[in-house]
């Protein structure tokens, strides 16, 4: 196994995942410097730059000038986005340094990246994030494949996150992540579409009730359902975009993604509505899905009490 030390890391993205990680390896005494491209506009600028330096993380101007000298380099963008930093990347890095794409990205959209960063002579690790992120913070569950996969894996750990190598083929972590999510996202796209037509017909206890008898350790008359429909309200563009990757990754395998573009459209279709209404996710705030059941069923006066 080849040693190596991460003394700087750069984190492309600095939006949750990226700020929250940033902010934990800096705490944990390591270099870290972040580029978003929110920094290229005046209107965000600041905002991100004071986000920045209360996590203990520096600011660069540039892809360019983020990656140079950093041991690591941290993707955490949006799945749309992957490719064109890893394209900037290889365009940008030198052999010794280490990429790691942590997007939820297809397996053939991650071997594009692969390559587009070795192009470089650097190394490339694809991580596959199989867990909301704030909760956990730097402990959350990461698959890590790739040549270097191996070395790197042990290294994080050292740092205190939670990364497992599975394997040495690029792929293989995000097939994972893929087909999980057609699961753990068809869920909550479910939800959100059974709890709103209950909610309106007046059936939800009884709903709830029943699936809590065929489901009882899942919660669904606890806390359940409003985490599942939290995490569209809340994310439900880039899960939707998540979707449409797990939608890629079925087809290049001969599957007909028939359930994985139902969610993602299920998504969208929440966050269409929300945002027609003027409503907003209640950010520090206890989650309520009937309260957004009833400002969308009845947008004037509330809907029913909740």
């Amino acid at each position: 196994m080849t040693e190596f030390t991460l003394r700087r890391i750069a984190m492309v993205g600095f939006g949750e995942a990226g700020s929250i990680l940033g902010e934990e390896l800096a705490a944990a005494d390591r270099e870290v410097v972040t580029y978003d491209i929110l920094l290229d506009e005046s209107t965000s600028r600041g905002l991100l730059v004071e986000r920045a330096r209360r996590a203990g993380v520096q600011t660069a101007d540039s892809l360019r000038a983020a990656v140079a000298d950093a041991d690591l380099v941290i993707s955490a963008v949006t799945a749309a986005s992957s490719a064109a930093v890893a394209q900037g990347a290889g365009k940008a890095m030198h052999a010794g340094q280490i990429f790691l794409d942590i997007n939820s990205c297809s397996p053939a959209t991650k071997r594009a990246n692969a390559e587009a960063v070795q192009s470089s002579g650097a190394d490339y690790v694809e991580a596959a994030v199989m867990a909301p992120v704030p909760p956990q913070r730097l402990k959350v569950p990461m698959l890590l494949g790739g040549q270097r996969a191996s070395d790197l894996a042990p290294v994080l750990r050292a740092l205190g996150m939670n990364a497992t190598f599975i394997a040495t083929e690029i792929g293989v972590a995000s097939a994972v992540k893929m087909c999980r999510s057609v699961v753990i996202k068809g869920l909550e796209a479910l939800a959100v579409e059974s709890m709103l037509a209950a909610r309106r017909l007046g059936a939800e206890q009884e709903v709830l009730s029943s699936l809590q008898g065929t489901f009882p350790q899942m919660g669904w008359t606890d806390k359940l359902p409003d985490y599942l429909i939290s995490r569209v309200a809340e994310h439900g563009r880039r899960r939707a975009a998540e979707m449409r990757e797990v939608a890629h990754t079925l087809e290049d395998v001969g599957i007909e993604p028939t359930m994985a573009r139902a969610t993602a459209v299920r998504q969208d279709a929440l966050i269409d509505e929300i945002e027609a209404q003027g409503l907003s996710y209640p950010h520090g705030q206890a989650f309520s899905w009937r309260t957004l059941a009833d400002a969308l069923a009845d947008p004037i006066n509330g809907g029913k009490n909740s």
